[in-house]
C-alpha cells in the first residue's frame, strides 16, 4: 500500500510539471481501478437521474387523451306521424335508400274516404258561392216582377173598385204558372247540377265510410244490430237519393212534371174567369201584399249582399283548410326517407300496429362521419375550445392516424360512474372508407 501511496504522489507530481498523461501509463491496475471507481460511479449516478428528469418533466406537461366512437354525422330515429296497420315494409336493416323513398306504407282506407268527403265539401262551398256571385237568374226576376204585377193589380182593382172580383190576382197568378211551366221545359240551370253533383259526391264520401266501418264489424254476431249497420243503410238511401236527384235532372222533366206545370196553367186561367164574380178583399192586407213583392224584387234585383259573400267566401276557406288537413292525414300514413343513408335497425314488419311517434326504423348516412368522446372529465375540458386541433387513432386501425378538429362541445355533463363526463365532437379532416359505426377511437387533444 505504501508503494501505492508513493507512486501516486510521483503521478501526481508530474501532473502537476505537465506529464500527467504520461505517468498514467506507468500506474498499476489496482491505482488505475482506485482512480476509475469514482468517475463510474458519477456516470451511473447520471444514468439513473435522467429518466427521472423525464419523467418529472412529463408529470410537468401532461396530455389529454380520451376516449371515443366513431358515430354517422347525419343519423335519425323515424316514426311514423299515425297509428294504423303496416301494410308494406318496403326496406331490411343494411338496405341503403335515396331521400323520399317510401319506407313503410299504412292501412289509408279511411283516410282517403276523408279526403273525398273533404273534397265534396269545397265542391259544394265553390258552387253555392259561383252562385250567390252569379245573382238571380233571368226565371227568378221574370217570376218575381210577376208577382208584383199580380199583387199591384189586385190593389189597383180594389181601389179603383173597376171589378167586383180579384181579376188583376187572377192574371198575375197565370202569369206565374206559365213561367214556371217555362222553367220546367227548359230543364235545369248549370247551378242547379253544380249543387247535384256536389251532393251525390258528399253522399259517396259518407257511403264510403259507413261502408268501412261497416266491414270491420261484418263478421260478427251482432253486426245487423249495430249502429255501423244502420249507418250503412242509411247512407246507403242517401247515396240512392242523390243519384236519382242528379239523374233526374240530367234526363230532363218528365211527362208528368211538364202535365203538372201544364196543369197549373190551365188551373190559373179558371182562376182568372172565375175570379170576376169575387168580393173585393181588405184594402191594407193587399197593399201589404204588394210592398212584399215589390221588396222581394228589389232583393232579387241588387243580387247577394256583401255579407252573404263573405259568408259563402268563409265556408269555402272552411272546406279549403279541412281538404288540406285530410291531405295530412293521408300523407301521415306514409313513412319516407328524410335523407340518403343506409337502413341501421328496423323494428316493425307487415301486418303489426303502429303507434305514432315510436321509432320504427334507424337511418345513417354512413358517408360522413365525426368521432364522440366518452369519458372526457370535468378536469380534462378545462382549456378544450372549438376548432382545437386534435390527433385520432383507432383501435381496429393501428396504421389509420387522422386529425381533426373540434366542432362542438355538449355543455351539460353526464354522470358515467361517479365522474363527470362531458362529449367532445370532433369532426375528421379526411373520411376513410373502413370506418365503421361504433368503432372505437382515441382523442388526443396535445399537452392540457
Amino acid at each position: 500500500m505504501k508503494r501505492f501511496v508513493v507512486v501516486l504522489l510521483i503521478v501526481v507530481a508530474l501532473a502537476g510539471a505537465g506529464y500527467g498523461a504520461y505517468a498514467l501509463g506507468y500506474l498499476p491496475a489496482e491505482i488505475m481501478q482506485v482512480i476509475a471507481a469514482p468517475a463510474a460511479d458519477s456516470a451511473q449516478r447520471s444514468a439513473q437521474s435522467a429518466p427521472q428528469a423525464v419523467e418529472e418533466q412529463a408529470v410537468a406537461q401532461p396530455r389529454v387523451l380520451a376516449d371515443a366512437k366513431v358515430v354517422p354525422l347525419l343519423r335519425s330515429d323515424l316514426s311514423m306521424a299515425a297509428s294504423g296497420i303496416a301494410v308494406q315494409v318496403n326496406v331490411r336493416e343494411g338496405d341503403r335508400v335515396q331521400a323520399g323513398d317510401l319506407l313503410i306504407k299504412l292501412d289509408d282506407a279511411q283516410a282517403r274516404v276523408a279526403v273525398a268527403q273533404a273534397q265534396a265539401n269545397l265542391a259544394r262551398a265553390q258552387a253555392n258561392l259561383e252562385k250567390i256571385k252569379a245573382g238571380a237568374r233571368a226565371e227568378n226576376i221574370a217570376v218575381a216582377e210577376a208577382a208584383l204585377a199580380a199583387a199591384q193589380a189586385n190593389y189597383d182593382k180594389l181601389v179603383n173598385a173597376a171589378a167586383p172580383g180579384n181579376i188583376a190576382t187572377a192574371e198575375a197568378a197565370l202569369a206565374k204558372a206559365q213561367a214556371e211551366y217555362t222553367r220546367v221545359t227548359q230543364g235545369p240551370t248549370e247551378e242547379m247540377l253544380i249543387g247535384a253533383r256536389a251532393n251525390l259526391a258528399s253522399a259517396e264520401a259518407q257511403l264510403n265510410q259507413a261502408r268501412s266501418a261497416y266491414n270491420r264489424i261484418k263478421d260478427m254476431a251482432d253486426a245487423g244490430m249495430r249502429p255501423e249497420s244502420l249507418a250503412m243503410q242509411q247512407a246507403t238511401i242517401a247515396y240512392e237519393a242523390a243519384q236519382a236527384q242528379l239523374n233526374d235532372m240530367l234526363n230532363g222533366p218528365t211527362a208528368a212534371e211538364i202535365a203538372s206545370a201544364a196543369a197549373s196553367v190551365r188551373q190559373a186561367q179558371v182562376a182568372l174567369e172565375t175570379a170576376r164574380n169575387a168580393m173585393p178583399s181588405d184594402i191594407a192586407v193587399v197593399a201589404a201584399q204588394v210592398a212584399q213583392a215589390q221588396a222581394q224584387l228589389d232583393e232579387i234585383k241588387t243580387g247577394a249582399r256583401v255579407e252573404d259573400i263573405a259568408a259563402a267566401e268563409a265556408e269555402v276557406a272552411a272546406a279549403t283548410a279541412a281538404l288540406q288537413q285530410a291531405l295530412v292525414g293521408l300523407r301521415n300514413t306514409e313513412l319516407r326517407a328524410p335523407f340518403a343513408g343506409v337502413i341501421a335497425t328496423l323494428n316493425i314488419t307487415e301486418g303489426e300496429q303502429v303507434s305514432p311517434n315510436a321509432p320504427v326504423i334507424q337511418l345513417a348516412d354512413d358517408t360522413a362521419w365525426e368521432i364522440e368522446t366518452s369519458d372526457l372529465t370535468e378536469l380534462d375540458i378545462v382549456g378544450i375550445t372549438q376548432g382545437r386541433s386534435v390527433t385520432l387513432t383507432f383501435d381496429a386501425l393501428p396504421d389509420l392516424e387522422l386529425s381533426g378538429v373540434v366542432s362542438r362541445i355538449r355543455p351539460i355533463g353526464q354522470d358515467n360512474r361517479g365522474d363527470t363526463v362531458y362529449t367532445v365532437v370532433v369532426t375528421p379532416s379526411k373520411q376513410d372508407n373502413r370506418l365503421l359505426w361504433n368503432m372505437t377511437a382515441v382523442v388526443d387533444f396535445g399537452v392540457k
